[in-house]
């Protein structure tokens, strides 16, 4: 084995390490809020068009960003298919994880989600031909039974929307994929404004059709002060937590901040139960329990294989 050179002071690192891990929790810790803000609009608006104001409102202020960064080229795009199909993705993701949310607990419907980076990692060996090892399979086996745990009593209470949570973590796995594939195409800034800009266009459109052809999707009227302002608040708060994290990355290692997004169950709890007053469910938090264990087995085995490729 070759000695590992240090660059810098060890105890520096020590405490950029402590100030990234403390990024992402406050990061993570977030997430759960802006979710918190959407279920709150439940019955004052149906979710498609809650979703396209958000994002319409995000759209908006990555643009600006973008044109006082890169002026006009950033704007310029010589292959708009694969960044449609992450917009696609994405609103696919939103507009079920919203719905979901508005109808079952907020708890439920995050850990349900959990199983995001198992998806993904399957989905990584399936279209990126990146190999798997036996332990992501293990952790794969064990997330899909802690969601089948959770989905039976959510079916039996709420019927087969309960597996919109699910279907949601699909959709944001495969949007990871294409993220990947065009990483290194255009800059962060634009990246992120090409996605926002197209998920808000096909949940305009969503919107739309269910207005006129689904009942509880109808819109009662233009939104008021009050809806609009949560939308505005859920976008700021989701750009500034995907900035922690950004920040979070550039002082301490991907794999010493995976773990801490399961921080969101937690709050997602807390939030669920003493905020919006849904009962904790034994069998459910059984299956969450599962999730969370896949999902640390997953991290494991990817920091070791890590620590061998620097050894």
């Amino acid at each position: 084995m070759k000695d590992k050179v240090l660059s810098t002071d060890p105890s520096l690192e020590r405490k950029a390490a402590a100030g990234g891990i403390t990024l992402a929790l406050v990061a993570f810790a977030g997430f759960p809020l802006g979710d918190a803000i959407i279920k709150s609009m439940a019955g004052e608006w149906p979710a498609p068009a809650v979703a396209a104001l958000r994002f319409s409102i995000g759209a908006l202020a990555l643009a600006i960003i973008l044109f006082l960064r890169e002026g006009r080229h950033g704007f310029q795009v010589t292959r708009p298919g694969p960044h449609m199909a992450r917009g696609f993705a994405l609103f696919v993701g939103t507009i079920t994880f919203f719905s979901a949310i508005y109808i079952m607990p907020l708890a439920d419907a995050v850990a349900i989600s959990f199983v995001n980076p198992i998806l993904t990692a399957l989905f990584s060996g399936w279209f990126l031909k990146e190999k798997m090892p036996p332990r992501t399979w293990v952790a794969t086996l064990i997330a899909f039974a802690g969601v089948l745990i959770m989905l039976r009593p959510n079916v039996a209470a709420f019927g087969w929307v309960a597996i919109l949570p699910l279907i949601s973590a699909f959709a944001m796995s495969s949007m990871l994929i294409l993220n990947r594939m065009v990483s290194s195409q255009r800059s962060i800034f634009a990246a992120q404004f090409y996605i926002a800009f197209w998920a808000a266009i096909f949940l305009s459109i969503a919107a739309v059709i269910g207005h006129f052809l689904v009942p509880v999707m109808a819109i009662p009227g233009a939104p008021d002060w009050g809806i609009i302002l949560r939308c505005m608040l859920v976008a700021l708060t989701a750009s500034g937590c995907h900035f922690l994290l950004f920040m979070a990355t550039m002082r301490t290692t991907a794999a010493a901040i995976a773990p801490i997004v399961y921080i969101q169950l937690l709050i997602a709890t807390a939030i669920s139960v003493f905020i919006f007053g849904d009962p904790i469910d034994g069998t459910a938090m059984m299956g969450g329990l599962l999730i969370i264990f896949s999902g640390l087995l997953l991290w494991r085995s990817s920091r070791r294989a890590t620590t061998v490729l620097e050894a």
